[in-house]
Order: structure tokens, then C-alpha cells, then sequence
């Protein structure tokens, strides 16, 4: 049996904004998104979209690449890196970290 923790809690809102899907994102505006810079706060992940709206994760698991030192299983901090997915940082919220790919570079956590 394969575990999953794909659907867990997902709660995804609509925002204005032209982010690719699968990148972290940040507020920008009322009811708007923008791309992270690198250090940013993250607020949820693009699931793309089409005139001038976004679909936004803002709660569940995802699963995006991660740069810089391979995160640790368990509570961790995480911040924007500068493209799109995310890295360690002692300045970032904490999230749980529930797998890590070190092959792929990708990460799993609950937003």
C-alpha cells in the first residue's frame, strides 16, 4: 500500500494575478497575488489560471522543489527562493515537512 497525503485539508481561493502554476506566491493587493522574490513570506501556491485570475492553494499538502540545504522531516521554517518553490530559513513560517525527495530536490508539507 502507497501512502498519500494528496487532498489533506486542500482549500484553494481565487485572486487576481499571472503566476505559473506550482510557484509560491505572496499578497500583493486586495484580493491579488504576485511571484515570491527570494526570502519572501509565502501565502499559498499557484494552480495557474486564465484572464488575469488564479486559483491559489492556501491550505494542504503540496509538494514543490526546494533549494539550497535539504530540508529535515518535521516541523521546519521555509521562505521563497527566487524560483518559485522554496528553501530553509531561519526568518520563515514553520510548516510541517512531511517528505523530502533529495533525488528530485522536491519537498511535501501542509501550507
Amino acid at each position: 500500500m502507497n501512502i498519500s497525503f494528496q487532498g489533506f485539508h486542500e482549500n484553494v481561493a481565487t485572486f487576481t494575478g499571472n503566476v505559473p502554476a506550482g510557484q509560491v506566491v505572496t499578497l500583493s493587493d486586495s484580493g491579488a497575488v504576485t511571484a515570491c522574490d527570494d526570502d519572501d513570506t509565502f501565502c499559498g501556491v499557484s494552480g495557474g489560471g486564465a484572464d488575469g485570475y488564479l486559483s491559489v492553494q492556501l491550505t494542504g499538502y503540496v509538494s514543490l522543489p526546494y533549494s539550497g540545504t535539504a530540508p529535515a522531516v518535521g516541523y521546519g521554517n521555509l521562505s521563497a527562493d527566487s524560483g518559485g518553490g522554496v528553501k530553509t530559513s531561519v526568518s520563515g513560517r514553520e510548516y510541517l515537512i512531511l517528505d523530502i525527495d533529495t533525488v528530485r530536490n522536491t519537498i511535501g508539507f501542509l501550507l
